[in-house]
């Protein structure tokens, strides 16, 4: 990992500092002034450069707000932090104005600053994972018309940063055209932030897009950034925007129309110089006619509409994005790629794929893991599909009947479990198929005991007690598969790892 740089010409402070950060394994360097600061970032490589800055404002030899904005010409993404007195309120406002990730008011508390340092390195962290992830990612791989559609739609957009509205289903790719709309913008350079709104407990998603002020709330001891701040001259992507409560609507609303927003607690307007672009698998225009998400916001979103196919949409990709996916699983797990034969890609194409590409991609870390020879075969082929394919195979064919002109047609089930289990019936009303593709899990069944037995007890906290255990079986059974590695579970899992920090301590799973 690479040093934390700490500028500050009181050698105690650095010295304080530096064994701290130094008990908790984190490799420090010291300077007295910004000078010898920018001398050294100067002739740094990447490897040398600094994790974190942590600076002093007044020092002999220049201003510490002198060398943050010195610092974020030459390392956009590096999280400052800048310590000033309790009194020197101007210039924490003048430091936060200038890109500072935090500041920590002296005199500090020693497990508090190195608590906020440690934010800082995660943060930074996680964002280079992010950079590595988005550079390492291919093109977005399709030879369907429906996708060419979807190619073609990105290249008309790539000069401009109009918002945009990807809809499309659950586990189709939404976040891969976002970024593959980032990539190819005049915003390139810039960072893209991602957040899924339906993922954060409302009470906290306020704070996480647009930032908080210290003592805004109990337990805001610090000045927090959010979501469009960390956008800054990049993009925001809004996944799953059909979620978001009523109330921060018109927060966003506010701020796609006039460019600005507050802080939570705060009281000075801070400009937006971002690109938002939003995504939902639900139907926005029943929403609107529901009165649960706003027709102004919703139009102010509509800008550009890019529909994303279902991978049922476009079969003929399936052996490609097979293929691509088997290297991929291979390389992760450091494995010889396994090859599939031609039968069992003849299988896979009659599974209608209900979790999209993202289902296909597990299919294939299963195979990877599970099958028993370098080629897969048909039999190899994880349990859901068989069955599926099977009963495709099997299903008869009716043959057309006349309909008259005052015929009524019945209405079909067209979600995917539907033509997973011919003859078994399925409500039209069902938004949700069932994970995995298969029959309606015995837990999904479960979860519908205990919560009519509950509503029939006149409970009042339904949601909250089943939401808690939910979470709660969620998180152990990811820790379980990880051994207890939170961050590996956070990612298995698909939320941050301060995300899942937080929820073990709600939930009490320490």
């Amino acid at each position: 990992m690479k040093p934390i740089w700490i500028v500050d010409d009181d050698q105690s402070i650095r010295f304080v500092l530096e064994k701290a950060l130094l008990r908790e394994n984190l490799p420090t360097r010291s300077f007295t002034n910004p000078r010898e600061v920018l001398a050294a970032l100067e002739g740094a490589s990447d490897e040398d450069g600094p994790q974190i800055l942590v600076s002093d404002i007044r020092m002999p030899g220049g201003s510490g707000l002198d060398l943050l904005g010195k610092v974020k010409e030459l390392h956009p993404g590096l999280p400052v932090i800048i310590m000033t007195a309790f009194s020197d309120l101007d210039s924490a406002v003048s430091a936060f104005q200038g890109g500072a990730f935090e500041y920590l008011p002296k005199p500090f508390d020693l497990p508090k600053a190195v608590e906020l340092i440690r934010r800082a390195v995660e943060e930074s962290q996680r964002e280079e994972v992010s950079e590595e992830r988005m550079a390492a990612a291919p093109e977005m791989l399709g030879q369907a018309p429906a996708m060419q559609d979807v190619f073609r739609a990105i290249g008309r957009l790539s000069q401009s940063n109009v918002t945009v509205m990807i809809t499309g289903e659950s586990g189709s790719g939404k976040e891969l055209v976002a970024r593959a709309l980032h990539k190819h913008s005049p915003r390139a350079n810039g960072p893209f932030v991602a957040i899924n709104t339906a993922a954060i407990p409302k009470d906290l998603l306020e704070s996480e897009l647009f930032g908080h002020e210290r003592g805004a709330f109990t337990g805001a001891q610090t000045m927090r950034r959010g979501r469009f701040e960390q956008a800054e001259g990049g993009t925001l992507f809004l996944d799953e925007i059909g979620d978001m409560p009523f109330d921060l609507q018109t927060r966003l609303l506010r701020v796609l129309s006039d460019g600005h927003f507050y802080r939570v607690g705060g009281h000075n307007a801070v400009k937006a110089h971002v690109r938002v672009i939003a995504a939902t698998h639900q139907d926005l225009e029943q929403r609107v006619r529901e009165g649960v998400f706003r027709e102004d916001l919703f139009h102010r979103l509509n800008v550009i509409r890019l529909r994303l196919p279902a991978l049922r949409e476009r079969k003929e990709d399936v052996a490609m994005l097979t293929r691509h996916f088997l290297q991929q699983s291979a390389a992760q797990l450091g494995v010889e790629p396994k090859r599939i034969s031609d039968a069992a890609l003849a299988q896979l194409g009659l599974f209608n794929f209900p979790g999209n590409v993202r289902q296909l991609e597990n299919v294939c870390h299963w195979l990877t893991v599970m099958a028993p020879a370098q080629v897969i075969e048909a039999k190899d082929l994880p349990p859901e599909v068989l069955t599926a394919a099977a009963a495709s195979a099997a299903a008869p064919v009716a043959p057309p009947r006349p309909v008259a002109s005052h015929d009524v047609p019945e209405p079909v089930a067209s979600s995917p479990l539907a033509e997973a289990l011919p003859g078994e019936p399925v409500p039209v009303s069902d938004p949700l198929p069932p994970l995995g593709g298969g029959t309606v899990a015995a837990w999904e069944r479960g979860l519908e005991a205990e919560a009519l037995e509950l509503l029939a007890a006149d409970r009042h906290d339904v949601w909250d007690v089943l939401t808690r255990r939910f979470e709660s079986k969620l998180i152990l059974t990811a820790l379980n598969n990880t051994r207890g590695r939170r961050i590996e579970a956070a990612q298995k899992l698909g939320i941050g790892r301060n995300t899942i920090t937080r929820k073990i301590q709600e939930l009490g799973l320490e």
